[in-house]
């Protein structure tokens, strides 16, 4: 492809496995792409924030080809029983959401504010990144920061980091974080629960929007379960990697890179360095067969303008007082 084309991006959520997201995303920008506004969930969120805020997708690779998973489980000494009572989740957390606050702060991005985009064409995509949270107490999907004013909170002044911590709050292992105004707070965790891939989220804005989906084997390797804390990890694992995608519409998949994920477990904290290189390699695989064959012009025809739909997610998330 020659000559630089601007499209929107929604990554699926899928714990580690989110280096194949990485993989695909710095041969789409090899080709030519450059990405607007963005959306994704848990994993997804990371990668979708991460690129809003100037980020390449290889460098992203080099980054989560470096980091050490492990220190993302942050017990604070609690013994598993003991963290499940007290705080609703195995790990605080905090190491993981200061991880991404440092890199996003290192390119000057701290709120929302500072990803806004007041040239919009649709007042609910007014900042360019968009990620995915599940309130359990009232019991809906939340897109933030678009959804932060319900919770008496200005959408430029919400954190990004936090946000994404929020997308990205597995249930069960990780702490649940708290929204709103103190005594009436909202639990909220991973976004997963309720729109693992919402590739309908940036829809109406003109440019193509392309999905990034991270696709699992028929046969994955087998969960390890030794004790308490891996029974929790399978738990998770299982809970997000079971999203039944049969109802995926035609048009979607049309526009989205398949991205196999090798066995790869979303909770697979121990992958080791060479898993991380064949993950982000399988990314960049599926996006250069994805290009082979996309083109933007052809599938307008196909199935019209990118634009909200009256049926599928968006009537559901409507549904539960979005």
């Amino acid at each position: 492809m020659a000559g630089r084309v601007v499209a929107n991006a929604v990554f699926e959520g899928g714990g580690v496995k989110g280096i194949g997201l990485a993989g695909a995303v710095a041969e789409m920008e090899d080709a030519g792409y450059r990405w607007s506004h963005l959306a994704g969930t848990s994993a997804g969120a990371v990668v979708a924030g991460l690129l809003a805020a100037g980020y390449r997708g290889e460098e992203m690779g080099k980054l989560l080809e470096e980091v050490d998973f492990r220190r993302f489980l942050d017990s604070g000494g609690l013994p598993p029983p003991v963290a499940l009572v007290l705080r609703w989740g195995l790990y605080r957390g905090r190491v993981f959401e200061g991880w991404v606050r440092e890199l996003l702060a290192a390119r000057g991005v701290r709120r929302f504010g500072d990803l806004a985009d007041p040239q919009a064409p649709d007042r609910r995509l007014c900042h360019r990144l968009q990620v995915i949270a599940s309130d359990l107490t009232l019991r809906r999907m939340l897109v933030l920061p678009r959804d932060a004013s319900r919770y008496g909170l200005h959408p430029d002044r919400m954190d990004v980091a936090r946000a994404i911590r929020m997308s990205a709050s597995l249930p069960l292992l990780y702490e649940p974080t708290r929204l709103g105004r103190r005594g009436q707070a909202s639990l909220v965790v991973d976004g997963g629960l309720l729109s693992n891939f919402p590739i309908w989220l940036l829809d109406g804005t003109g440019l193509p929007t392309i999905g990034f989906l991270l696709v699992e084997p028929s046969h994955g390797r087998p969960s390890r379960i030794r004790g308490p804390v891996s029974l929790m990890l399978a738990l998770v694992g299982t809970m997000l990697e079971a999203h039944d995608r049969r109802h995926l519409e035609e048009r979607d998949f049309a526009r989205t890179v398949a991205i196999p994920t090798l066995g790869v477990g979303t909770v697979e904290f121990d992958l080791g360095r060479e898993r991380r290189r064949q993950l982000y390699q399988a990314g960049r695989l599926a996006a250069r067969r994805f290009l082979e064959t996309w083109d933007f012009e052809a599938y307008q025809r196909r199935f019209g303008p990118g634009r909200p739909r009256t049926g599928g997610m968006p009537e559901e998330s409507e549904k539960w007082g979005r």
